[in-house]
């Protein structure tokens, strides 16, 4: 089974930019879809962005156009390239892996904070 450590989290003003990175152990990274959740302080873990074997991308509506998933297979590493950062967007962020439709791997997470 694969393990996944994020990385790249931290503290950053409004409209700042952050990436966050996902390695995962184990030589059947490809064969998994991979996603990034959040969950901010009092509120249920949230769905953010995912991006499927052959890299089609899904993200929540809120971070449409400002987030960029994306995975290097060669790496075994997936991305998460955040920009115009919002205090919203503050949560510990984890990365989860899927062999079918349900994401049943998860990281241990990385705090994002973002200062107004």
């Amino acid at each position: 089974q694969v393990q996944l450590v994020e990385s790249g989290g931290g503290l950053v003003q409004a409209g700042g930019s952050l990436t966050l990175s996902c390695a995962a152990s184990g030589r059947t990274f490809s064969s998994y879809a991979m996603g990034w959740f959040r969950q901010a302080p009092g509120k249920k873990r949230e769905f953010v962005a995912d991006i499927s074997k052959i890299g089609r991308t899904r993200y929540t509506n809120s971070v449409e156009g400002r987030f960029t998933i994306s995975r290097d297979n060669a790496k075994n590493t997936m991305y998460l390239q955040m920009n115009s950062l919002k205090p919203e967007d503050t949560a510990l962020y984890y990365c989860a892996a899927a062999v079918g439709t349900i994401y049943d791997v998860w990281g241990q997470g990385t705090q994002v904070t973002v200062s107004s």
